[in-house]
């Protein structure tokens, strides 16, 4: 399906066998490294390479989840952790865990909608209004068929993490409405997507190199940007950001997902701890990604920024104008099964 270039393949091969040999992530490594494994009790031991972002809410659910699965297939499943994206960036991971040179992986859905669209869905703006109705639909309907049709990849979808909303800051007006940021010069990200949805808000949307940003935010070559809290923190855009507005106009998920046909050659024990551990660290990583962020309001607010909270009614506003304005069209275009979003809307 994908080609795995040859110093990846070999970089890769590299850093597994560093892992046999220490027991990466606190494994004991297996006494055979073989396809067929060794055997706990009455079931082959399988060694699974689980390949994580580099987020604390991300690799503190990985231990989670690796502790889950462990515990619950009785010690047949063993999972070798490698956070801090150490496999590769997100892409080069999805691609090489459907080819089964790794295991388990997880990766924000952004740079993965080229290669399966439905993931443009998490383009659109306000297609959630808060934490509460993202996990909503992501654990509905809708969201149960974008995970199962991973497998036309090869992959078995298992969870939806939370990466986080996006919001926006600025230097000049506690932000709430759309009228508040016309004429505004923003960067964004080089996303169609995105960059339509500034305009119709009556924005200047400005693509920017992320290494650019926070020399032009404190020159004002442009009067704002958008993205999610840990990055406005991580980067200390608050310094030259008077306001940060709680606008969260996009949400974007972490997918986990496994090789499906890794999955598939597991007994129905293995499988039942992967799937009770992909549950179980899927509510652990939401809440305590929601304890984080909490955490960095609090430093915002004592540093003496503004944060500006919306209202569900104030956000509604913004939805409005990306429906008047045909920004769902833009991305249904894009999608393959547009009707997911539709269905998301009417949830």
């Amino acid at each position: 399906m994908f080609k795995l270039k040859k110093g990846l393949a070999m970089a890769l091969a590299s850093v597994l066998t560093v892992a046999m040999v220490t027991g990466c992530g606190g494994s004991a490594p297996a006494e055979d490294s073989s396809a067929e494994g060794t055997k706990q009790g009455s079931e082959e031991t399988v060694e699974l390479v689980f390949s994580n972002v580099t987020s604390v809410s991300g690799k503190d659910a990985g231990e989670v989840f690796k502790r889950v699965a462990e515990e619950e297939s009785g010690g047949s499943v063993v999972v070798n952790l490698f956070p801090d994206n150490m496999l590769g960036d997100d892409r080069v991971v999805i691609e090489t865990t459907a080819m089964g040179n790794i295991d388990i992986g997880v990766s924000s859905t952004s740079p993965l909608a080229t290669m399966y669209p439905d993931f443009y869905l998490f383009d659109a703006p306000y297609l959630f209004l808060n934490t509460e109705d993202a996990y909503a639909k992501l654990d509905g309907e809708v969201g149960q068929k974008i995970l199962d049709g991973m497998e036309s990849m090869g992959l078995k979808g298992l969870a939806f993490w939370e990466n986080g909303f996006r919001n926006f800051t600025n230097n000049k007006v506690a932000v709430k409405t759309p009228a508040d940021v016309r004429g505004f010069k923003v960067r964004t990200m080089e996303n169609e997507v995105h960059i339509a949805a500034w305009t119709a808000f009556g924005a200047n949307p400005t693509p920017m190199a992320f290494t650019e940003l926070f020399t032009a935010l404190q020159q004002g070559t442009v009067d704002a940007q958008e993205n999610p809290l840990g990055i406005i923190d991580a980067n200390k855009f608050v310094e030259v950001q008077k306001y940060v507005s709680l606008t969260q106009h996009v949400y974007t998920p972490y997918i986990v997902c496994m090789n499906l046909d890794k999955f598939n050659s597991l007994s129905e024990n293995q499988q039942n701890a992967i799937l009770k551990a992909a549950e179980e660290s899927t509510v652990y990583q939401r809440e305590r990604s929601q304890e984080l962020e909490k955490e960095i309001l609090g430093r915002f607010t004592e540093g003496g920024t503004t944060v500006v909270e919306l209202t569900d009614d104030e956000k509604a506003e913004w939805q409005q104008v990306v429906t008047d304005n045909n920004i769902f069209d833009l991305v249904k275009e894009k999608m393959e099964h547009p009707d997911y979003l539709d269905q998301m809307l009417a949830e």
